[in-house]
């Protein structure tokens, strides 16, 4: 794997302002801006720009036999964050930091987190769908930040949040710094065609339902 090599950061150096815990219990969402502080999303973003062809793979939907990529579907490629590259590691971090605050506001139980930078291309787009069902996911929270800078309307890629009755809940321009949090089994959403690269970290907080080891969902 070749990958440009990093600035040097501190892995607890990311500041973050706060959530809205009392809105994330009463819609069951919650929209951040500014959430990471502008010189830590820059970096993040270049991350993913200097990124290789081969450090990518095809985003795919489904689990374990039922995986498989259909670019009718999705079209972003992904790539899973490890500790071991910094700047990867330092976002595990952060979100692990958040975990435990979710936990302490709101008694979820949240035990691990796993997450991906997703690109998707001018054109690409990901239809509506769910992150998990009821009962047959360890998936709670859905988290989506963005590392777009000097994001327009005219530049597309939203994500839509549907609601209960199939109306728009938001539309969401994914912006610099802007962090999304919803429910993995409740809301509905997509992601529309951009006219730029796009780049985000999509994540998910889990439960640990895991049986032998096995993570469930399959990767």
């Amino acid at each position: 794997m070749t990958l440009s090599a990093p600035r040097q950061l501190d892995p607890n150096a990311f500041r973050t302002s706060a959530i809205d815990f009392d809105q994330l219990a009463e819609r069951g969402y919650v929209v951040v801006p500014n959430f990471l502080e502008a010189p830590y999303c820059q970096r993040l973003f270049e991350y993913a720009q200097s990124l290789q062809p081969t450090d990518w793979q095809q985003a795919g939907i489904g689990r374990a036999d039922q995986y498989t990529t259909n670019t009718a579907v999705r079209q972003d490629k992904i790539r899973w964050l490890q500790r071991d590259f910094q700047l990867e590691s330092a976002y595990l971090t952060m979100m692990d930091d958040l975990r435990v605050q979710v936990n302490r506001e709101l008694f979820m139980g949240l035990f691990d987190y796993e997450c991906h930078l997703a690109h998707y291309p001018p054109g690409a787009f990901y239809r509506k769908h769910l992150d998990a069902f009821k009962g047959r996911s360890n998936r709670i929270l859905t988290t989506v930040f963005y590392l777009n800078p000097e994001w327009q309307e005219a530049d597309g890629g939203q994500l839509v949040i549907y609601g209960e009755r199939g109306e728009v809940l938001e539309t969401i321009l994914p912006e610099a710094g802007k962090l999304v949090v919803f429910l993995s089994d409740v809301f509905v959403h997509e992601v529309l065609a951009g006219n730029r690269d796009r780049f985000s970290i999509t994540g998910w907080y889990r439960h640990n339902t895991s049986i032998n080891g096995v993570i469930d969902p399959t990767r």
